[in-house]
């Protein structure tokens, strides 16, 4: 992942490569909602645990929301949020996504981590600012304490959004304004509709929250799950698809 982690804590992130699903979902799909054989997700799963040195996957159920949830030992699979953290050892945040920006966070003695689903709805209505501030509030630490690597997501040259989405990063100051709408470019061929940054309309997020250490996602082309096949499930690319996952613990 190429993110230099605290002492403790670990991470990952899945591609497609691997599993045990057949296409559309092939193969290394971790969601039970698309409409993957439900042995193939359970088989899939088994193996992404026992890849995490004993730490468990917690999954959530995503409904592109700003709710933060704690995890412990016992949290169990399914709870309704977009975002999670712990303190506890063992527990593994866990994010999955097929076009949406997945982020990873934690704080630099490695006490406190968490993940975020930022699609742009998500984004918008503040899912980063909830989870760092859960962060923070749990884990006693400032902004200025906390890590951040943005996982791949649809990339610049593939998000083609309408209006709205423009107009929903116009809120705040005005120099905020001006900062995200130079995250959208007119489409070259769709009058009306704009090509968007989603993983730096992030990074404006953590750094007007005071957040330094961003590692990860550059909004370059190989961080784009549209345009890296091979190794990204892509909601947007193809419609029936799979789900990659992101995970961080304190081991």
């Amino acid at each position: 992942m190429h993110w230099e982690l605290p002492t403790g804590v670990h991470a990952v992130c899945t591609t497609r490569v691997g599993g045990m699903s057949t296409a559309p979902f092939d193969g290394f799909n971790l969601a039970e909602h698309v409409g993957d054989d439900p042995q193939a997700v359970i088989k899939n799963r088994e193996l992404l645990h026992s890849q995490l040195d004993g730490a468990r996957p917690v999954f959530l159920s995503q409904v592109h929301g700003v709710n933060v949830v704690e995890l412990a030992a016992t949290t169990s699979d399914g709870i309704q949020a977009d975002a999670c953290f712990t303190l506890a050892k063992h527990v593994a945040c866990t994010i999955m996504v097929a076009d949406c920006l997945p982020v990873l966070f934690s704080d630099d003695a490695g006490c406190v981590v968490a993940a975020a689903h930022a699609g742009w709805r998500g984004l918008a209505a503040g899912v980063i600012e909830h989870t760092v501030q859960a962060l923070c509030t749990q884990g006693d630490v400032a902004p200025g304490q906390v890590q951040v690597w943005l996982g791949p997501c649809i990339g610049p040259d593939a998000f083609e959004v309408g209006e709205d989405v423009r107009l929903a990063f116009s809120r705040g100051t005005a120099a905020q304004s001006a900062q995200a709408q130079r995250c959208f470019k007119p489409h070259p061929v769709h009058f009306g509709k704009w090509l968007a940054d989603l993983a730096g309309l992030a990074r404006l997020r953590l750094q007007a929250l005071g957040i330094t250490s961003v590692a990860g996602n550059n909004s370059t082309p190989d961080w784009c799950t549209v345009t890296q096949h091979s190794k990204f499930f892509s909601f947007r690319r193809d419609g029936l698809t799979g789900r990659f996952a992101l995970c961080i613990w304190r081991g």
